[in-house]
């Protein structure tokens, strides 16, 4: 096996933010006449990696209001993020730059709007850390995970993998696995510095499961061998 191509999540794996999606989750929430319950904090729990107005779909049913409470999340988030609210997580971006001295394209993905996406890129000083970055929209059916769009759409865009095998995924979710899995990639990494734990990663269909995503390089280098 020969890894060539990298996709990484974000907020859970490469980015540390504290709950903040709960946290704007529960603006969006009562912005739309809602008021956040264990119910629903517990789907928000469940699907997290997944596009977030697919979220909203589900929980708030008509499309005029699941796009007003996206609207208000992702407005929400990036006042938490300008605020300073996040970090990366430790290790993150050395692992990144390894990961390109073993002469692997990396990107990195979101299950948040490009707007939120380049506010966490700017907040942390990462907009040269890669060449390429993908939200759901930018997959030609704006799909986002458990769908396999995005690790597809970054083969495609980057020409950096002969074939799906090549391509290694990483996340913190479940569907980050199912999204790899889906993908047919080679390498699928769940990492235990986000919202789930190691047996539901590895019942998602994780190959690997780690500590953090600092430990990718390493991984990586192993398989190979």
């Amino acid at each position: 096996m020969t890894i060539t191509l990298v996709v990484l999540d974000m907020a859970g794996t490469t980015v540390a933010d504290g709950g903040l999606v709960e946290e704007a989750f529960a603006a969006a929430a009562r912005a739309v006449g809602a008021e956040p319950d264990a119910r629903m904090l517990g789907h928000v729990r469940a699907t997290m990696g997944e596009s977030k107005i697919s979220v909203f779909r589900h929980l708030f049913g008509d499309e005029d209001r699941a796009q007003r409470a996206n609207t208000a999340f992702e407005e929400a988030y990036g006042e938490l993020v300008a605020a300073g609210r996040i970090a990366p997580v430790p290790g993150a971006a050395d692992a990144v730059r390894a990961l390109r001295d073993q002469g692997r394209t990396v990107v990195l993905t979101t299950g948040f709007a490009r707007v939120t996406q380049d506010a966490i890129l700017d907040a942390l000083g990462w907009r040269d850390l890669v060449g390429l970055t993908l939200c759901p929209a930018d997959t030609p059916g704006g799909r986002g995970r458990p769908h396999p769009d995005m690790v597809l759409a970054a083969l495609l865009r980057t020409g950096a993998a002969d074939g799906v095998r090549d391509v290694a995924v990483a996340g913190d979710t479940s569907y980050d696995m199912l999204s790899g899995v889906r993908a047919g990639a080679g390498v699928v990494a769940g990492v235990l510095t986000g919202a789930h734990d190691a047996a539901a990663l590895r019942g998602a269909g994780a190959t690997h499961v780690l500590g953090s995503v600092a430990e990718l390089p390493e991984l990586l280098a192993r398989v190979e061998s």
